[in-house]
């Protein structure tokens, strides 16, 4: 056998090695199956697996009896409390052990908020979601093109996000109105269900009249609510806020605002299965008073294919009481149909 040929040789058992390593992991079902694959994550009360041949498949908690994998991972649950260790089965129905380097925990299932691997690969630490949408209305000839996504980077008790939206309405052959957000931040785990957010933003909106808003926020987070099929959380903070106004002949004002967000996420493992997203913030100025913004979002979808395709509209509404270009409208909103693609 000549070199090349038991290069390749090593190369192929390599990679089947790694393979059939990745898929060590163990689902012991309530019917009493038991299911041999790859544990992705647990979120709102719903696994990703993926197995061989069947290739990514979801399994809602309630059909699990135990787990067993040898991997690391960050597990959240109902009350808050944090760990990281591996998952070993239990004699119990409906319980699992998390091992960790002082011993090991008996939970319910159904405590389990969240499981994430802990991973060194960063590709792997990553995920989000791309959507593009389109509205278009023919009595007026008036039609919106818009581009979103998330992209977030899990780190022990920490993860890092960027944001974006863009929406663009175009009347005829003419861009008539443009709307963009862009933020990128952090977000650690404090206590149980109090974490701390640092952000910085870019925002345009010519309906409103701002040509660029420079945000740098910091805020608290309380999970009010974190269960299997919702997240209830609220935020409050301090921003300081540069806005330069899309009338080149207004002055740009630097300012210090409140932050208050009430938000909600919603999945349902239903057929087709259900996410809502919303959100809701308050931003009172403290130093251009009597001046405050605010902002609501809505975004449902269904799943179209498994957990990674969807079908949505997203909606915002966008208030300024005094918006800093004079001619500038006070209120912005706007719809579109949008298809998602999320990864891991």
């Amino acid at each position: 056998m000549n070199f090349r040929s038991s290069f390749f040789l090593f190369v192929f058992v390599l990679i089947a090695f790694a393979a059939s390593a990745q898929k060590i992991d163990t689902i012991y079902h309530i019917n009493g199956n038991v299911l041999t694959g790859d544990f992705k994550k647990l979120v709102y009360g719903v696994v990703t697996w993926k197995m061989d041949g069947m290739g990514t498949i979801s399994l809602e908690t309630p059909k699990i009896s135990s787990i067993k994998s040898r991997k690391q991972f960050e597990i959240k649950l109902k009350n808050g409390m944090m760990y990281f260790g591996s998952l070993d089965s239990s004699i119990y129905k409906r319980k699992v052990n998390i091992v960790f380097e002082n011993g090991r925990e008996l939970v319910n299932i159904d405590e389990i908020v969240e499981i994430y691997p802990i991973r060194r690969n960063f590709w792997l630490r990553s995920s989000g979601a791309f959507s593009l949408g389109v509205n278009y209305t023919k009595g007026s000839d008036l039609g919106t093109l818009s581009f979103s996504g998330n992209l977030d980077y899990r780190k022990k008790n920490s993860y890092f996000f960027i944001n974006w939206d863009d929406y663009n309405t175009y009347q005829a052959d003419t861009l008539s109105s443009t709307k963009a957000d862009v933020s990128t931040g952090w977000e650690r785990l404090i206590h149980k269900k109090w974490s701390f957010g640092a952000s910085v933003g870019f925002h345009q909106n010519t309906e409103l009249g701002t040509k660029l808003r420079t945000v740098i926020a910091a805020v608290a987070i309380y999970d009010i609510a974190y269960n299997n099929w919702n997240r209830f959380y609220a935020a409050a903070g301090l921003s300081l806020q540069q806005e330069k106004p899309l009338d080149d002949a207004a002055s740009i004002t630097n300012d210090l605002a409140g932050i208050v967000t009430v938000a909600w996420k919603v999945y349902k493992y239903t057929n087709p299965k259900i996410w809502v997203d919303a959100d809701i913030s308050w931003i009172p100025y403290f130093t251009n008073t009597p001046r405050h913004r605010a902002n609501v979002n809505v975004s449902p979808k269904i799943g179209l294919v498994g957990n990674d395709l969807k079908l949505g509209i997203k909606f915002y509404y966008s208030y300024d009481s005094k918006p800093t270009t004079e001619a500038a409208a006070n209120d912005d909103w706007g719809a579109t149909l949008e298809v998602t693609y999320s990864f891991h």
